[in-house]
């Protein structure tokens, strides 16, 4: 079941990049990011007021706080650099770099959270990082 949430988020992540692109257009990114963030804002807390989910905040554990807060404070920074990227670059090409953050992921969790690295991962992350390296690189590093 968990991959059916995994594909929706990519789904919904594509639509963020051709949504925001189109959206940023003469605007600042940083506004852009600050509206993009109150929508979010509200989204969620509906979410968690309906799920009922919002009073079970008082059980929030002090280790709960100071993770979720800085996990919040990655989101912001990277939503910005996002933002900024997309102004500058095409979307074809911003998107897939950003997504250079599932092989990072990877290998952050194996250093820090301990979990096992596969073969698959670590293939995948291999080309991921392959893929990235192949956007970034000026043509003529190809021949081209």
């Amino acid at each position: 079941m968990w991959w059916i949430y995994a594909l929706l988020s990519a789904l919904f992540a594509a639509l963020t990049a051709i949504f925001a692109k189109i959206g940023i257009k003469g605007v600042d990114t940083d506004l852009a990011t600050a509206i993009r963030t109150a929508i979010i804002l509200v989204i969620a807390w509906g979410i968690a007021f309906i799920k009922g989910s919002a009073e079970n905040i008082g059980s929030l554990t002090r280790l709960n706080w100071i993770f979720l807060v800085l996990s919040g404070c990655a989101t912001g920074l990277s939503w910005i650099f996002y933002f900024k990227a997309l102004q500058l670059g095409e979307v074809s090409k911003v998107a897939p770099v950003d997504k250079l953050s599932v092989a990072l992921a990877i290998i952050l969790s194996v250093l820090f959270l301990k979990e096992s690295l596969t073969w698959q991962s670590a293939i995948g992350a291999v080309l991921i990082i392959a893929g990235t390296l192949v956007l970034i690189m000026p043509k003529h590093y190809f021949g081209l």
